[in-house]
């Protein structure tokens, strides 16, 4: 009897795949683009007419119709506004003053918001829901009170008054907790467990964990700070001491103004925090996106 082997059956190789088509865009991404598109548009125009309003002259700013691009461009503005106010003193007071108040409102914000987020006492969420009520409260109802308590205390025509108005903000308070409650709680836990106090669990735990959120609030304050009007034209009377902002008001007279002046001054004004945001997008998206407010 004779034993016949057959051979083995080839292996069929697996089927190549077949490329699939790309997927064209859809009409509500596409529309969502195009809206991003006219957005941007309609937020850069007023940024583009103030630097061409720059470089004109005080007869050219408000021509009809408008001329984006000046007959001829008047780089001498940007050197002549050195030598009508005191530039330099003005940037100088804005940037003290952003710089402080930035740091301060960092520190009690994120201090607070440890003591809402992570720290377990009776009506702790009663009390925040009050404290943060008094966003919704307008500052025109209670700028009377704060100018004669600030008066009282011989505290007016000095930075000092405005710091200790805005030292603490029920703003930054909610982001950063709104950005703690992401962190996880058994992080705290363990870290008392191990005898580490509260104020070590804040400064050696939960900061090293929140510098989006830090770097969000400090963003967002150093901006409202620096664009300050308000403030700075109601206590500060001393020329002194006036930020840029308020500076730039030496260009508005009784009967006119010089606009071309008053551009010049703004886009210069605008400089520092345009780096500012760039140096700082990635961490002000990311903090924002992570707290709940996105």
């Amino acid at each position: 009897m004779t034993l016949t082997i057959s051979p083995p059956a080839p292996v069929e190789a697996p089927p190549a795949e077949v490329p699939r088509p790309r997927r064209r865009p859809s009409v509500r991404r596409a529309f969502a683009y195009l809206l991003l598109v006219v957005l941007s548009v309609a937020v850069l125009v007023p940024f583009a007419w103030m630097v061409s309003s720059s470089l004109k002259l005080d007869a050219e700013v408000f021509s009809v119709p408008i001329r984006w691009i000046p007959a001829e461009f008047h780089w001498d503005n940007f050197t002549r506004i050195w030598e009508r106010i005191p530039l330099v003193t003005y940037l100088r007071n804005s940037v003290f003053l952003s710089l402080v108040i930035t740091a301060l409102q960092v520190l009690t914000g994120s201090f607070a918001a440890y003591g809402f987020a992570k720290v377990r006492f009776p009506g702790r969420d009663a009390l925040f829901l009050a404290y943060l009520a008094t966003i919704a409260v307008p500052w025109q109802a209670y700028m009377v009170p704060q100018y004669i308590i600030m008066q009282k205390a011989g505290l007016v025509n000095t930075h000092l008054s405005l710091i200790l108005l805005q030292a603490f903000g029920a703003f930054g308070v909610f982001l950063m907790r709104q950005y703690y409650l992401t962190i996880p709680d058994e992080l705290s836990e363990a870290a008392r467990l191990d005898g580490l106090s509260e104020y070590g669990i804040w400064a050696r735990i939960i900061l090293p964990l929140s510098k989006p959120a830090l770097a969000s609030l400090a963003l967002l304050t150093f901006v409202n700070t620096w664009n300050d009007y308000m403030g700075p034209f109601i206590y500060l009377t001393d020329n002194k001491l006036w930020t840029i902002q308020l500076g730039l008001r030496s260009f508005v007279g009784l009967y006119d103004a010089e606009y071309a002046m008053i551009m010049t001054g703004s886009v210069l004004s605008v400089l520092p925090i345009l780096v500012i945001f760039l140096l700082g997008q990635k961490y002000f998206v990311q903090g924002i996106a992570t707290s709940g407010m996105k």
